[in-house]
């Protein structure tokens, strides 16, 4: 119990030292630029307070339970006994990954769908738009981009095919998109992209790619084991495109029927 109080203890300082500039750059613009006091200068104190134990907290729950769980979840389904497959030379075939590949697309689902960040973006989307835009389906056709890109980067990273192929394709593909997608819903699917990585998401993907690339042969965690969160930022914005493109095709579909 000490040891961690101690640690705990640390984590905070960390967090201080990281927050303390954002701080001071806000407080500094209010009083020296804009030239007007603090409204509520209590409770701002004591948000920056639980700002710091919020973030130590979850930073510490990350070291301790979510970076080890993606590791350890990884390991496990990665293993030789667990494929059934012989020798660690037959793992190395991509077609023994298939469970892999469906547990990162389910992790991708999940852990965007409880985004909060994409929660909040999602509800203003709707609210502004006067519920044209369902705040369901853009988390729903974000969530289905991440665990798509999610289930493509592990893929990758068992197979040990470059980076930049996916990517650059993938952009291609937006690009194309971003020129027949509504503009209504442009700028939306891009920020939906950045959303998804945030809080929740990065932390497990983050740790499921290391854990893969520390298990499969052949693969180097620096060289392999990231890139997945690059995965989980653009599929999103095809998604959201592809969901754009296919409502505004029903509506005119609809609409032509009842001429």
């Amino acid at each position: 119990m000490i040891g961690w109080l101690h640690q705990f203890l640390e984590a905070l300082l960390e967090t201080g030292r990281d927050v303390l500039p954002i701080a001071a750059i806000i407080i500094g613009f209010q009083l020296l630029v804009i030239r007007k006091p603090l409204v509520h200068p209590g409770k701002t104190l004591l948000g920056f307070i639980n700002v710091l134990i919020g973030i130590t907290f979850f930073l510490d729950g990350l070291k301790m339970a979510l970076f080890p769980l993606g590791e350890l979840m990884a390991q496990q389904m990665t293993s030789p006994a667990f494929l059934n497959i012989p020798g660690s030379t037959a793992a190395i075939d991509w077609r023994n990954y298939s469970w892999v590949y469906l547990f990162g697309a389910c992790i991708g689902f999940a852990t965007t769908l409880a985004e909060p960040s994409l929660l909040a973006v999602a509800i203003k989307a709707e609210e502004i738009s006067g519920k044209a835009i369902s705040a369901w389906g853009i988390r729903l056709a974000v969530s289905l981009g991440v665990a798509f890109g999610i289930a493509l980067g592990t893929f990758r990273i068992v197979t040990g095919t470059e980076l930049y192929y996916y990517i650059v394709v993938g952009y291609i593909v937006v690009v194309v998109q971003t020129l027949f997608a509504p503009k209504l819903i442009i700028g939306l699917a891009y920020d939906s992209g950045g959303v998804t990585t945030s809080t929740v998401t990065v932390p497990l993907v983050t740790a499921l790619g290391l854990g893969l690339a520390s298990t499969v042969p052949g693969r180097n965690p620096l060289l392999d084991g990231f890139g997945l969160v690059a995965f989980a930022s653009l599929f999103p914005i095809i998604t959201v495109l592809g969901y754009a493109q296919l409502a505004e095709w029903r509506g005119r579909k609809r609409n032509s029927n009842h001429t």
